[in-house]
């Protein structure tokens, strides 16, 4: 989401796993364990993408793409990679020549053949028909909207801030707040990102990092940080709208916009499909314990 400030991305998941272990777990928090991916398959990704929700369903990826001007709603080909169909995400023209910010698309959901985009800073989710996507209703929230996601009874919305907000799927409306903690002390602001719901868990991406978090959906707590990074070669980073190549040393720099999003789960294989901000690539991968 949005855009990467300060830190470099492996310098921030060395600092946020490095806190796990140095600190202990006060009593009644489950202590953050660590994880790894295994890649089990790799598939084409569009990389003028700028990924910010993805979902699994029925055989079919689903897709929302954010910046201004840019945003969509997608179904995409797993295999290959290619846009089935796409709609764009944006005022309508008379609202943009008097000077409203276009939107700017995040998290996606399905409910009750149904799909749910926010939008990032517009307080703003579409609500679209999974067919034919006609847009059939909209929902206003406060804070913004970052990621999305739905374990059959609510919906679970990360908005900027240490919690997730806890949803009526129907109406929207505000249940309770669930602040996320790791190892007992609460997360910063400004980085819970694209979620998915698994069970009991939900999944985040951590932004400006290639961390993914497993949350606890009734507690807020971590219960492990999965370490997704180096997923990309040289090759495919350079694949990346804007990569250049460093002939000095030969080292691949992105642009800091690129980062890990995007996070569907299938519930046949038992496998996750990850990607990134303008990746080349989507990874289908299994979460399993670090080394030692």
């Amino acid at each position: 989401m949005k855009y990467l400030r300060s830190l470099p991305v492996l310098l921030v998941l060395f600092l946020f796993v490095f806190s796990i272990e140095a600190q202990n777990a006060p009593e009644g928090y489950i202590e953050a364990q660590n994880y790894k991916v295994e890649v089990l398959n790799t598939y084409p990704h569009d990389p003028n993408a700028f990924t910010q929700g993805l979902i699994w369903h029925d055989g079919h990826l689903y897709e929302s793409t954010g910046l201004r001007g840019e945003s969509t709603l997608r179904e995409v080909d797993l295999t290959t990679g290619d846009v089935i169909q796409s709609i764009p995400v944006s005022r309508p023209q008379e609202e943009l020549d008097a000077g409203e910010l276009d939107y700017f698309a995040e998290g996606l959901e399905l409910v009750n053949n149904q799909l749910i985009q926010l939008t990032w800073q517009q307080n703003t989710a579409f609500v679209y028909d999974l067919d034919t996507f006609e847009r059939v209703g909209e929902f206003n929230y406060e804070n913004e909207g970052w990621g999305l996601c739905y374990d059959g009874k609510y919906l679970y919305h990360s908005d900027s801030t240490q919690y997730l907000a806890v949803r009526e799927p129907d109406t929207f409306n505000l249940i309770a707040r669930v602040l996320v903690t790791i190892n007992g002390q609460p997360v910063n602001a400004d980085r819970l990102n694209e979620l998915e719901c698994v069970g009991d868990s939900i999944y985040a991406n951590w932004w400006q990092s290639d961390a993914i978090l497993e949350i606890d959906k009734y507690t807020g707590n971590i219960k492990s940080v999965i370490d997704a990074s180096n997923l990309l070669t040289d090759e495919m980073k350079l694949e990346i709208p804007g990569a250049t190549l460093n002939e000095a040393d030969n080292t691949v720099n992105v642009p800091s916009n690129a980062v890990l999003n995007g996070i569907a789960y299938n519930p046949e294989s038992d496998t996750f499909y990850i990607t990134g901000k303008q990746w080349p690539r989507l990874f289908e991968v299994r979460f399993v314990p670090s080394d030692g």
